[in-house]
């Protein structure tokens, strides 16, 4: 059988699985986390409505059969790290939907995430930059101790609206799998699958109105899924591109908070909820940017239209990281 088939058909399989235990399971934690009163309140909607959480275990679950799959039918051990990085983010983020933890505890801890793609070897010695590239083999490994806690940071910055976080994901996987086939190879392709097609069955519960949030666990697995597959696949720029509205929310927080903090540590909130339940910026002086933010600063506008501008945002950032992928293309293989 053909390489190109056996890429078929074990896409295919790794897909299937993630999807359809994400699809299936997703209901059954959602009975289970109300009854036990894991819930937290949607603050967006009439009423505040009780909304289960968090999802990252079902994400995790649906994600880990999918890529002990792809192990088995590959034996490559980059699946394995990029396995191993997931499963440490996620575990760091369901400590912390447990337990509340300090602002530095999340980007500390998403250090270890890094450690597997390391000692494995999931990784290269150059940074494919737009125009070329550049040999940086000590440099490197420094660099993936800051992607990996960035990466995870960044997916959990954007979780902000319902459907957000897991609608922006999809997005931005599409034109980091193709840069991963183009420039990593195609074991790296295969196991990004389960991380699209997982996040997609997600998304059917998650986007508005939610019937369950990703939570830490599961936006932390997102991003260091994420910023492993960009490593692997020698993606790095591509996944900053194609994640450029997350990537700018976290900056405008950053900068504007000027220190490691979680939103619920931030006392002036960066919109205001009207009588009719539409968003708008806040007034106060002490408020922190955010995309968010920015969007409603020309005028309120519903949960909903919020979310749909913050999907037309990624959906440019995609096509921009298409035409990226076009440049280093040119510049990498065929000049």
């Amino acid at each position: 059988m053909t390489e190109g088939y056996l890429v078929l058909i074990y896409g295919a399989v790794v897909s299937a699985v993630s999807f359809l235990a994400v699809y299936f399971l997703m209901p059954v934690a959602i009975r289970s986390l109300v009854a036990k009163g894991k819930v937290v309140q949607d603050y967006h909607k009439p009423g505040r409505p009780p909304v289960p959480r968090p999802a990252g275990p079902v994400l995790m679950a649906g994600i880990a059969a999918a890529e002990l799959a792809l192990f088995a039918l590959t034996m490559n051990l980059g699946v394995l790290a990029i396995l191993a990085s997931t499963a440490i983010a996620f575990a760091v983020g369901y400590v912390d939907d447990r337990r509340v933890m300090p602002g530095w505890f999340k980007p500390a801890a998403l250090l270890l995430s890094a450690v597997p793609i390391i000692a494995l070897g999931a990784h290269g010695s150059y940074l494919n930059l737009v125009f070329g590239s550049a040999l940086i083999p000590l440099l490197y490994i420094p660099l993936i101790f800051v992607i990996m806690p960035v990466a995870g940071n960044t997916m959990n910055s954007i979780d902000v609206l319902n459907g957000v976080a897991s609608g922006v994901l999809v997005i931005a996987c599409v034109p980091l799998l193709a840069a991963c086939a183009i420039f990593g190879n195609l074991d790296v392709l295969l196991a990004g699958l389960p991380l699209l097609f997982g996040a997609l069955a997600f998304f059917k519960y998650h986007k508005y109105p939610s019937k369950i949030f990703p939570g830490d666990s599961g936006t932390l697995l997102f991003g260091a899924m994420f910023g492993a597959l960009a490593i692997a696949g020698k993606a790095e720029i591509i996944g900053v591109v194609a994640l450029l509205p997350a990537v700018i929310n976290s900056f405008l927080f950053l900068s504007s908070v000027k220190r490691l903090a979680e939103h619920r540590e931030v006392k002036a909130r960066p919109i205001t909820i009207l009588e009719d339940f539409r968003l708008a910026a806040s007034k106060e002086r002490a408020a922190p940017a955010t995309l968010v933010r920015l969007i409603v600063a020309d005028g309120p506008l519903t949960e909903k239209d919020v979310a749909q501008k913050i999907f037309r945002l990624s959906a440019f950032s995609a096509a921009l990281a298409f035409a990226t992928i076009a440049l280093q293309y040119y510049f990498l293989m065929v000049r």
